[in-house]
């Protein structure tokens, strides 16, 4: 059993724009595998959208999506479609319909919601015989040097700094709870060849790294720098590994 104190937060406000430019995106095998899974596609509600990427991928097959998240800069950087409709609502309390929903999805995000009271208002507006799917991202990797780096800079350099969340995320999302049906799902991966200027925009919208700096007054990213570019070279593979869960209503126990 997880226990959790919940405390309200948003950390990506600040940097939306640049979330919404280094982020990275999800494999289409990741929409694809949703495809063959749902059995139908009316309503989507994207929670905790940041950016909105997910919520555009799911505008391609949905006929209606609802983007929620607690952040006004994030939603205002979002790509605007006819069939998406972005609102400012916390994922524990909203202000849609019993039964709504064919899909409820969140991309990234979960870690940071009141688990229990999400979870009831999954319950109150999925449908008898739709899904939910919690995703992400864990640490990418690499070169074996750059590897080296990056690893010293997530657990000593910036290590501290991180909120007690993000735990959930290098778990897998395996420690959240997950009272659902779960349905077995491949592992998929996110493959980018990036130059070193995006890969050091990616670490700049980490949240240990704007806590890091509003603590000391000092960019964290600057002190790894010099060996970051020696190691990674003007341009190199990044392998993200895709945390996903998917269930339908019902019990898991």
């Amino acid at each position: 059993m997880v226990n959790k104190i919940y405390v309200l937060k948003d950390n990506f406000s600040s940097r939306s724009k640049e979330y919404s430019k280094y982020r990275p995106t999800y494999p289409a095998e990741v929409y694809e595998f949703l495809k063959l899974h749902l059995h139908a596609r009316q309503t989507a509600w994207d929670c905790g959208t940041g950016n909105g990427q997910v919520a555009v991928e799911l505008s391609e097959f949905f006929t209606r999506v609802e983007a929620t998240d607690i952040s006004e800069n994030q939603i205002k950087n979002a790509p605007k479609k006819e069939n998406i409709r972005y609102s400012i609502q916390p994922a524990e309390k909203t202000n849609f319909s019993d039964n709504q929903f064919d899909l409820i999805i969140s991309a990234q995000a979960v870690h940071w919601f009141d688990f229990k009271k999400f979870y009831q208002e999954v319950e109150r507006c999925l449908k008898l015989d739709g899904h939910i799917v919690i995703m992400g991202y864990g640490l990418f990797r690499s070169n074996p040097e750059t590897n080296l780096v990056i690893a010293d800079f997530y657990r000593n350099i910036i290590g501290p700094y991180w909120d007690e969340e993000r735990k959930y995320l290098d778990d897998d999302y395996q420690s959240i709870p997950f009272p659902f049906i779960e349905i077995s799902a491949p592992q998929f991966v996110q493959t980018y060849h990036w130059k070193i200027e995006h890969l050091l925009g990616y670490l700049r919208t980490w949240s240990a790294v704007k806590h890091y700096e509003n603590k000391k007054g000092q960019d964290p990213v600057s002190i790894i720098e010099p060996a970051l570019r020696r190691a990674f070279g003007k341009k190199n593979e990044v392998i993200f590994p895709i945390l996903f869960r998917m269930g339908k209503m019902g019990s898991s126990a």
